[in-house]
């Protein structure tokens, strides 16, 4: 039966970026083996399930498959079943909406610079502009 070390499956089928990362996220106990918390030196091999917790999100896993040597995402996903439940998946979504919600500016001009900030930051806090009464009178220059 073929085993691999837990921190370098969690590479392999890029749940981490990196493996230093999976290395870190097992001795900080955010990795555990059928429910054990587990050292990065830990050899996992198929049907086992992984339980990750990645920056508040608790991730699951059950291995369907070893890899070697690090592949891209269309096939790491067919060595591993999700087994993350539907609330953590939503808090994910969530996650992700609130990070990518930005500013629309057209395209070309950068980050805004601290000026801008400064002024969109102001112009969301004025609340005046919200209160008042807009109608647009047609007026004649006579």
């Amino acid at each position: 039966m073929e085993k691999i070390r837990i921190d370098k499956w969690l590479w392999t089928v890029r749940i981490f970026k990196s493996r230093s990362i999976a290395t870190q996220a097992c001795k900080s106990g955010k990795i555990k083996v059928n429910a054990s918390k587990c050292k990065p030196a830990r050899m996992v091999t198929v049907n086992d399930l992984i339980s990750v917790d990645k920056k508040g999100l608790k991730l699951e896993f059950k291995i369907l498959e070893i890899l070697k040597s690090r592949v891209g995402f269309s096939i790491a996903k067919d060595c591993y079943e999700d087994l993350t439940s539907i609330e953590e998946r939503e808090k994910f979504k969530a996650f992700h909406g609130r990070r990518l919600s930005g500013e629309d500016r057209e395209i070309g001009l950068g980050r805004p610079t601290k000026r801008d900030r400064r002024e969109l930051e102001t112009f969301k806090d004025n609340d005046e502009w919200k209160d008042e009464d807009w109608s647009y009178d047609m007026v004649d220059d006579e």
